[in-house]
């Protein structure tokens, strides 16, 4: 697939995952492998880049034999901006849907 397809809808992925429940990097990370071809390390910079603008927010959580894990959580801005972006993307892709359609009527 298109590595720009990609980028441009990892952000909101991460978002939709963080609206059903908090969780560790590592998790997004592996759920959105499991469904995208994505690299190793991907996610961290998106957490990084949406903590610094306050979409997110970070606590640590510890788990039964192993050391604390860094969760996240929507913030308000965050789940805005998830709104928003979820039905500009969904407005994009009836629009390339159409025209996709379009070239096959054809």
């Amino acid at each position: 697939m298109n590595a720009q397809y990609k980028k441009g809808v990892l952000e909101l992925c991460v978002l939709s995952l963080l609206k059903k429940h908090d969780c560790y990097g590592y998790e997004i990370s592996e759920h959105l492998s499991n469904l995208i071809d994505i690299a190793d390390g991907t996610v961290y910079p998106i957490l990084r880049k949406l903590k610094s603008e306050g979409q997110v927010s970070v606590y640590l959580q510890e788990e039964s034999g192993g050391p604390p894990r860094k969760y996240y959580s929507l913030t308000k801005l965050g789940r805005d901006t998830y709104e928003k972006e979820r039905e500009e993307y969904k407005n994009f892709a009836h629009a390339i849907e159409s025209i996709l359609e379009e070239n096959e009527n054809e």
